[in-house]
């Protein structure tokens, strides 16, 4: 709709990315998300594990109580927003790598317990 205020907004994002890394660093946050969510694959109930870019995403045949799934990632220290049936991830493109880690040890041990893996 041209509104002027939003054509800025998105001309300032699209000059961050001539100035900055922000494909390699979209790659870097891909492979690591598709490593660190790749254990959650095994878990009971897991329908699919997908990554794209820096979206991860575990879709489970069902979630049954989502604040309680919530707040057990506040417990390990980490902000996830289940809905549905999924659980997903959408880092910061400038996310470091132990924050990263972090974020995905703590979908993998929430999804280990509340699914009861083996």
């Amino acid at each position: 709709m041209a509104n002027p205020l939003a054509c800025a907004a998105a001309n300032a994002s699209l000059d961050l990315f001539e100035r900055e890394p922000r494909l390699d660093q979209v790659a870097k946050i891909e492979a690591a998300m598709t490593a660190g969510l790749e254990l959650c694959r095994k878990l009971p109930r897991v329908k699919d594990v997908r990554v794209k870019g820096a979206i991860g995403v575990v879709e489970l045949d069902r979630i049954e109580n989502l604040n309680v799934l919530r707040q057990s990632f506040i417990d390990q220290g980490v902000f996830v927003r289940p809905f549905g049936s999924i659980v997903y991830l959408t880092p910061a493109f400038t996310i470091a790598g132990d924050e990263l880690s972090k974020l995905t040890d703590a979908v993998n041990i929430v999804l280990g317990q509340s699914l009861g893996a083996d």
